[in-house]
């Protein structure tokens, strides 16, 4: 059986790991990248408190020895489904099923401006271009002779309360505090604030409510201005707009404010729902179709009693429905029923600041915060890392970062432009 995976996130890598050694199956997992990353802790890298390699993981060195997996760098151009065939940028492949676990990309919600001058936070890419600003701006700052310019240059505005925007704010007010006054004795008398703006009435939304007023608590007392019921509209000029007639001046406007599917070339426009997730049955199955398949952020299952709407975009999610299909296929390999999907949620978490965090456990109920928390956070992402290189590195950098309040890693990298 002949299966190619387009994406190898949370939900693709599971897929493969999970049919590593079949000996009826064969599996070939294509991606623009030829490495695996871990997406929760790519603020870190962009505040300059891990390195790239720390969260990455090359492909074909996690599949060698695997001898029924293989890897193609390469990116999806179109899908003819009749022909069971793919189209890609440097060739084309058959598939006896194929498997979407492309994730989501950024969703600018139709702001031309917004896309063109904020700051994603989604992929490593836009991790080490965010540091590289971030850097270049505070040398610009510390040269710079006009107040008003330097305050644009030193002053963040984070859009989106999710835990992304949380965590890389937090983080950012930790540096201003324990970094910029040590490394940048010229920006000592200079104001600059940490913003983070949501439209909603609460950050963490999904989350309780104790872990949003604790949040919100911890992110004051660290000097971040949040700000809620407050929806960004435009981006030019340095100036960012929000509906309520608002502006604050910034050159530096991270965006992490929302995600949405990609749409593939010959997949039908009725195949997609909400957020533009491709459709799928209880196995994950693509309406109408017999050897289509789609896990993780990239569908929209509404099949689970549990969650009518459809599941949650997190890590979770991806990783159970890539670990239930491998399930399903080796099944299928044997003519025997299959098993359809139920999302079992493990409770979702946050983390601060140093010692600060916040995790909600569903079943049990219970709600953690402060210490115990934080160390729930890094020893729940810590083990959740592909490989044990991985896991040592990242838990050096931990330490050395927690006990110095430090990090020597801020150096600007970037290729020249020929």
């Amino acid at each position: 059986m002949e299966i190619v995976v387009i994406g190898g996130g949370f939900a693709g890598i599971n897929l493969c790991k999970e049919l590593a050694h079949h000996r009826d199956i064969r599996v070939t997992l294509v991606d623009k990248n030829n490495y695996n990353f871990f997406p929760p802790l790519i603020y870190q890298v962009a505040t300059a408190f891990l390195e790239p390699s720390s969260i990455s993981y090359p492909f074909r060195k996690f599949f060698a020895g695997k001898k029924n997996l293989q890897f193609r760098l390469g990116e999806l151009q179109r899908v003819i489904p009749e022909e069971n065939k793919i189209i890609l940028n440097n060739g084309e492949l058959q598939y006896d099923a194929l498997v979407f676990a492309t994730g989501a990309e950024t969703n600018y919600f139709e702001m031309e401006n917004v896309r063109k001058n904020a700051i994603p936070m989604k992929t490593l890419n836009d991790a080490i271009e965010m540091r590289n600003t971030l850097l270049k701006n505070i040398e610009k700052a510390a040269i710079c002779k006009d107040i008003r310019k330097r305050r644009q240059l030193l002053t963040i505005v984070v859009a989106g309360g999710g835990p992304t925007g949380v965590e890389v704010s937090g983080m950012f007010a930790e540096m201003r505090k324990n970094i910029l006054v040590k490394e940048y004795p010229e920006l000592q008398t200079v104001a600059s604030n940490v913003y983070l703006v949501d439209g909603g009435d609460a950050l963490l939304s999904p989350m309780s409510v104790q872990s949003q007023s604790d949040t919100l608590e911890a992110l004051t007392k660290l000097g971040v201005v949040v700000k809620l019921h407050t929806r960004v509209t435009d981006y030019k000029d340095d100036t960012v707009f929000f509906a309520n007639g608002e502006t604050i001046q910034t050159k530096n406007l991270i965006w992490a404010a929302g995600v949405s599917a990609r749409q593939f070339d010959g997949i039908s426009v009725e195949s997609y729902g909400r957020g533009r997730r491709i459709l799928v049955d209880e196995y994950n199955k693509l309406k109408g179709a017999d050897n289509i398949y789609a896990i993780g952020d990239t569908c929209l299952q509404l099949t689970d009693m549990g969650f009518p709407e459809g599941h949650p975009q997190v890590a979770q999610v991806a990783i159970q429905q890539g670990k239930n299909l491998a399930k399903n296929f080796k099944q299928q390999s044997k003519g025997l029923a299959l098993k359809p999907f139920s999302y079992k949620d493990k409770g979702s978490m946050a983390i601060i600041g140093k010692n600060k965090a916040v995790v909600d456990i569903p079943n049990p109920k219970i709600h953690l915060n402060g210490f115990i928390a934080w160390m729930a956070w890094l020893f729940i992402h810590l083990i959740s890392l592909i490989s044990y290189r991985n896991r040592v590195q990242t838990f050096y950098n931990w330490m050395v970062a927690y006990f110095s309040k430090d990090q020597s890693l801020r150096m600007i990298i970037r290729p020249d432009k020929k």
